[in-house]
């Protein structure tokens, strides 16, 4: 055996190793393939079943029917989104209350103040000021978070609170 093979050096039984371990991938990827070729002939299969090609172009044409529903219906609710915004801004959004003892003489903070106010800082400050001989209620006006009338410390403090009360504890607001 002095062919081609044996004047190169090499013995032939080691290139018939490197054919059957060649041959042994093969035929692994091919039955790869194969089980690649079943699953997307079955997709295929379930995406055709009972159609042709004018039922596919109808169902096509029947889901971009629904997307545009789809996008008149995000329209209308972007739209109705910002009316609620629009709405909500004037209502009270903010509120606070500081107690305190008003004429000292009671024992006890039975007197308040209460603040109620929307988004742009507008709304009121009742306070409810009680006392042996009964109990005084007066309101405020507050405009931008600011008083037209001058303010008690409390009120001022029940303002501050009010207006900044993500940096107040709400546990804090009762004191």
């Amino acid at each position: 055996m002095d062919g081609i093979l044996g004047s190169l050096g090499i013995d032939p039984f080691y290139i018939f190793v490197v054919l059957f371990i060649m041959q042994i991938i093969l035929i692994i990827l091919l039955v790869l393939l194969g089980d690649k070729y079943k699953r997307l002939k079955k997709s295929y299969s379930v995406f055709m079943r009972g159609k042709n090609g004018k039922s596919i172009e109808q169902t096509i044409f029947n889901k971009f029917e629904e997307l545009e529903e789809i996008s008149d219906l995000v329209k209308i609710n972007e739209k109705e989104i910002e009316d609620l915004r629009k709405k909500v801004e004037s209502h009270y959004q903010k509120a606070g209350i500081v107690r305190y003892d008003a004429f000292h003489e009671m024992g006890g903070n039975l007197s308040f103040a209460l603040t109620m106010l929307d988004e742009n800082d507008n709304g009121w400050i009742l306070n409810a000021m009680h006392s042996r001989e009964g109990c005084y209620t007066y309101i405020k006006e507050i405009v931008r978070g600011e008083s037209y009338i001058e303010l008690s410390e409390e009120e001022k403090q029940c303002l501050e609170k009010t207006i900044y009360q993500e940096k107040y504890d709400i546990k804090d607001m009762e004191k």
